[in-house]
């Protein structure tokens, strides 16, 4: 069965909101961010709202048609620079006596590839209760397989193992070494090629 995708709008952003902090509470990086389970109860909840109004501001969410699973897409253009007051403002937005939060945000763009443009990932969730049933897979290969029609290059961060390993197999490989969170977890930067005339590989 086929997963029906449409593009999410303001209207589903309580939606949107909901799945990325559901799926991410139990996430590496999401833990080292926020260390204590009941702030990160309470709080967590603001920073995917902030990483959802970046992107619906200024790239693409695709949504399961069922509310299911979402995909949070930015194309990057090869002169891209990066915002210098962005993780500050993140900081100060979604919990100000976290240096964690601005840390994350300066870490992960300064290992941001430059000079290519590309469509870069920023986070994909899945409904915990939905995981393993291909819903992720098919929101990204919807994006890769136009990333190969047009020539473009792909970008992302993994932020665990499971999901790491879903990205090597559709294609993506480790951008020279992984990220050290300090005293924390890795995060593996991940870059894929476009592949010319494989849009009908399963």
């Amino acid at each position: 069965m086929g997963v029906v995708i449409r593009a999410a709008g303001e209207g589903d952003r309580g939606v949107v909101v909901r799945l990325l902090d559901e799926a991410f509470q139990g996430d590496p990086v999401s833990g080292w961010v926020f260390p204590d389970e009941g702030h990160r109860r309470a709080t967590h909840h603001k920073l995917m709202a902030a990483f959802l109004d970046v992107v619906l501001a200024e790239g693409r969410v695709d949504l399961a048609e069922d509310g299911t699973a979402c995909a949070l897409w930015l194309a990057v253009p090869a002169e891209e620079h990066a915002d210098v007051d962005g993780p500050v403002q993140l900081r100060e937005a979604v919990d100000p006596d976290n240096e964690r939060v601005e840390l994350i945000g300066r870490m992960t763009a300064d290992i941001h590839p430059v000079g290519r443009a590309h469509e870069y990932l920023w986070m994909i969730a899945v409904a915990p209760e939905r995981q393993g049933e291909g819903l992720g897979t098919a929101l990204i290969q919807s994006v890769l397989d136009r990333c190969d029609r047009e020539g473009l290059p792909a970008y992302l961060e993994a932020s665990n193992a499971r999901s790491r390993t879903l990205y090597e197999r559709l294609g993506f490989g480790l951008v020279e070494r992984p990220l050290d969170l300090p005293d924390g977890p890795q995060m593996w930067p991940m870059w894929r090629e476009p592949r010319a005339g494989q849009e009908d590989t399963p």
